[in-house]
């Protein structure tokens, strides 16, 4: 896997645009008092944002090869960060809202669990050291 991050210079401040090797970029920017001008996420967010998609790609791929009709799945997250630096994250709740036909709750607590445990390793990574607590809901789909 590679990524390259690039400084867009002293005209746009603090922004960044990181290029990944799969060909995707996206603008990443600082705080306005830190010099940024809200161009795009902050770099913690993104790290938010991917551990986000991390785990939703998990539970809809689990419960998909479970045969199991999910429709949709959004998941909330929720974070805490260190008061001073290296502001890691020190909690992070995931909530997670599971769409679809007749879905089980133990097949959707399952798939969580799996991800937690075992697949998403973004999760994995920042659980070293943030506490991480989840629940879910279930939209049935008549």
């Amino acid at each position: 896997m590679e990524c390259t991050v690039r400084w867009m210079g002293n005209d746009a401040g603090m922004s960044f645009v990181a290029e990944t090797g799969s060909g995707h970029a996206v603008v990443m920017d600082g705080a306005p008092e830190a010099g940024g001008r809200n161009l795009g996420l902050r770099p913690m967010e993104m790290v938010l944002a991917g551990t986000g998609g991390c785990t939703a790609f998990d539970v809809v791929l689990i419960l998909k090869k479970g045969r199991h009709a999910v429709s949709g799945c959004d998941v909330a997250l929720t974070a805490e960060r260190a008061n001073t630096d290296p502001k890691i994250f020190t909690n992070i709740h995931f909530h997670y809202r599971v769409k679809g036909k007749q879905l089980k709750p133990e097949a959707v607590a399952r798939a969580i669990e799996l991800s937690k445990d075992k697949y998403c390793s973004a999760s994995i990574m920042i659980g070293k050291t943030a506490t991480i607590t989840h629940d879910f809901e279930i939209i049935d789909e008549a």
